[in-house]
């Protein structure tokens, strides 16, 4: 199964007992879990040298998402990318062959409309070769002619919880990557996962023919963790200690 899971930044917050005492915390994180999410990119840039510097802290199969910055989805709104791509991609080159996906979070009050769109999708390939995934939080995305878009353009759509509408949970656009992106529910960014819907959610994985990825974003109070722990637990991917 070539499933990748992991947390949104690698905070051992609560479950610091499951990991060797020893290194730094990514390095310590990068013993039990294969893949990250660089959430802080979305705030500040990172240099070169830093996104070298976390690569080389981790093991030869460890990949990281990186999330893009918030001056192209949020002050730029995906209009007049050119600038801030290219410094994007200068720096998480530095990542190497371990760069996974770049992740696209819109903002809410962003719709879709084909006329930017459109030519965002276009500047984005000539300059991003790599597997991309968008995250739309409007519901005029959750439609069959922006999930045909996304897919011309090899885009994934994020399959969320919570979910905007009910296909906002299920993976939609470029079908080669499958990449879920789970908030906390029912309250974002603080509530756990039941049993059951991580149980589903192996099944569900574990069904996937592509490569998958999964990233606990329910970060506030360490949720996201013991969530991710949980579920690999649930998908037999490795033998770990009790949960703390």
């Amino acid at each position: 199964m070539n499933i990748r899971i992991g947390t949104a930044g690698w905070s051992l917050y609560r479950i610091a007992d499951a990991f060797p005492a020893e290194g730094t915390g990514l390095q310590r994180y990068a013993t039990r879990f294969n893949a990250v999410e660089i959430n802080t990119a979305f705030y500040r840039p990172h240099r070169r040298q830093t996104y070298e510097r976390w690569a080389a802290s981790t093991p030869p199969d460890f990949r990281f998402a990186v999330k893009v910055p918030k001056a192209i989805t949020h002050e730029r709104r995906l209009v007049d990318i050119e600038e801030p791509l290219a410094r994007l991609i200068d720096e998480c080159a530095g990542l190497g062959e371990k760069l996974g996906p770049l992740l696209v979070q819109l903002p809410p009050s962003l719709g879709f409309d084909p006329a930017i769109v459109a030519p965002f999708l276009e500047t984005w390939r000539r300059r991003v070769d790599g597997a991309t995934v968008l995250e739309p939080r409007h519901a005029d995305w959750f439609t069959a002619e922006a999930d045909a878009m996304l897919a011309a353009f090899h885009v994934t759509r994020v399959a969320a919880d919570p979910a905007k509408v009910p296909r906002a949970a299920e993976p939609a656009g470029w079908d080669g990557l499958v990449y879920y992106r789970l908030h906390g529910s029912p309250v974002m960014y603080r509530s756990a996962y039941e049993e059951p819907f991580l149980a589903n959610l192996a099944e569900r994985l574990s069904a996937t023919s592509v490569e998958a990825w999964c990233v606990f974003d329910n970060t506030q109070l360490g949720a996201a963790g013991t969530d991710a722990l949980r579920l690999m637990r649930e998908l037999s991917v490795s033998a770990l200690p009790p949960v703390p």
